[in-house]
């Protein structure tokens, strides 16, 4: 059995809900990252990504300089374990139509596992797997 733990991502870069959409469009421009976890305290409250700053931030005609993580982050979070098999943790990103998961130990975000994780750990001649695994070309 192939643990999460074994692939998930440990560089993570975290966020207040109380953060600007543009602080966060900055971080992940700067970090070369599509995604920030959005914490309250140590808690995982969210995930907000590049595509959601547009589609849920600017589409919808919110001032990125004024308008909070929060007021677009989805609220519902999945998370595993470190020690949670890989084929779950697809079946959950299945289940809940969700191409992340915060993996959370003793209450505390230790890592990220992506749809991409998954393909390069498992399927690792794919198309996504070889795209996942490519330098940004950002």
């Amino acid at each position: 059995m192939t643990t999460v733990g074994e692939f998930m991502t440990t560089r993570l870069v975290t966020m207040d809900g109380n953060d600007t959409l543009t602080a966060a469009a900055q971080e992940m421009r700067d970090s070369a990252i599509g995604d920030v976890v959005v914490t309250d305290g140590d808690n995982v409250v969210g995930i907000v990504t590049d595509r959601d700053i547009t589609v849920r931030g600017v589409a919808e005609d919110r001032n990125p300089a004024t308008t909070r993580l929060n007021e677009i982050t989805s609220k519902d979070v999945v998370t595993v374990s470190q020690y949670d098999d890989a084929v779950a943790a697809a079946d959950l990103m299945r289940t809940y139509a969700v191409r992340r998961l915060p993996v959370i130990e003793e209450g505390r975000l230790v890592g990220l596992v992506s749809m991409g994780d998954l393909a390069v750990e498992r399927e690792p001649q794919s198309v996504l797997a070889d795209i996942s695994a490519d330098d940004p070309n950002n």
